[in-house]
């Protein structure tokens, strides 16, 4: 799995944050399907090194069930987050698996992510202190932690987007930087495979 996107799930289980900003009116653009699914492109700029780290691959988020992250290039491996449990897969093997019976923050990272992906500002606002700005039918999010410590590891975040979230970038303090891009983004049952709709 790529690193970048597990890290962003931990650091934001672990923030306590707080909002302002115009999000009545972002949240009325958003859509908010059953089942949402597209295609992820990711850069990490690790500081120090010219050349970023890529990878893309498909994601899905289903209401009520979790979201599948599928990396497919460099190095194919499957991350399913649901209620109970986070799953990280190589091929059909499973390499690492979390029960939230035994790490309680899974569920809270399963939540997070799921708001991220679906552009769901009510269940950020709780965690985090937000800057929110509307451009025509667009809009961007800046997300900053008000816990010092944390604050110190994460940076900042980033999110923009239209009726979907297409754009989040991770600035963390160590200078790393992380950018994910979705597009091709299909909504409803017809939008998973029958490989991914199994992998629920």
């Amino acid at each position: 799995m790529n690193g970048g996107l597990l890290n962003f799930c931990l650091a934001l289980a672990a923030v306590p944050l707080l909002a302002a900003g115009p999000l009545e009116h972002i949240q009325s653009m958003v859509a908010r399907p059953k089942v949402l699914c597209g295609r992820f492109d990711q850069s990490k700029q690790l500081a120090g090194l010219k050349k970023p780290l890529t990878s893309n691959g498909r994601f899905c988020v289903v209401a009520d069930k979790g979201v599948l992250w599928r990396t497919l290039h460099p190095f194919p491996n499957t991350l399913r987050l649901t209620r109970d449990e986070i799953v990280h897969f190589q091929g059909n093997r499973v390499t690492m698996r979390l029960d939230a019976k035994q790490e309680p923050t899974v569920r809270m990272i399963n939540g997070l992510l799921f708001a991220v992906l679906t552009g769901d500002l009510k269940q950020l606002e709780t965690r985090f202190e937000l800057d929110a700005t509307i451009h025509d039918n667009s809009w961007s999010v800046a997300l900053k932690a008000r816990e010092p410590a944390m604050a110190k590891a994460i940076g900042s975040i980033a999110l923009r987007g239209d009726a979907h979230v297409k754009n989040v970038v991770i600035n963390e303090s160590s200078g790393d930087r992380t950018s994910i891009l979705f597009s091709a983004i299909e909504t409803g049952d017809a939008a998973m495979t029958a490989d991914e709709a199994a992998l629920f």
